[in-house]
């Protein structure tokens, strides 16, 4: 019996990987076995930093939160500590935005937290 080749399944396959490094430098995005390496390289780090990325959001917002409590002659773990007593559950985006956009809707959270 004759050898057979899926030529139209595996030219499918190595478009798809091709059309995904195109845009690469040199042979990256030109030959297969480099574009596939390329593309799989390229998708483990996307599915990492996905999770990396909501890290760096908290960490950015709680650093927006401490300079709007400094603003107010307080640190922002006695803010945390008194929102959490005074029973205000307020995620830090929330806080964050609240800091960035309204000053004085803020200030008003630091007496509350201040008041406890």
């Amino acid at each position: 019996m004759p050898r057979t080749t899926n030529n139209v399944a595996a030219h499918r396959r190595r478009k798809s990987y091709l059309l995904a490094a195109r845009g690469n430098f040199g042979l990256r995005g030109k030959t297969y076995r480099l574009a596939r390496q390329t593309v799989e390289r390229g998708m483990a780090f996307a599915f990492a930093h996905r999770k990396q990325k909501k890290s760096n959001f908290r960490r950015l917002w709680i650093v927006r939160i401490n300079a709007a409590c400094r603003m107010n002659n307080m640190s922002y773990s006695r803010f945390i500590s008194g929102l959490h007593k005074a029973n205000i559950e307020i995620n830090r985006k929330s806080l964050a935005h609240l800091a960035w956009h309204d000053a004085e809707a803020f200030s008003k959270l630091v007496e509350i937290a201040k008041g406890v």
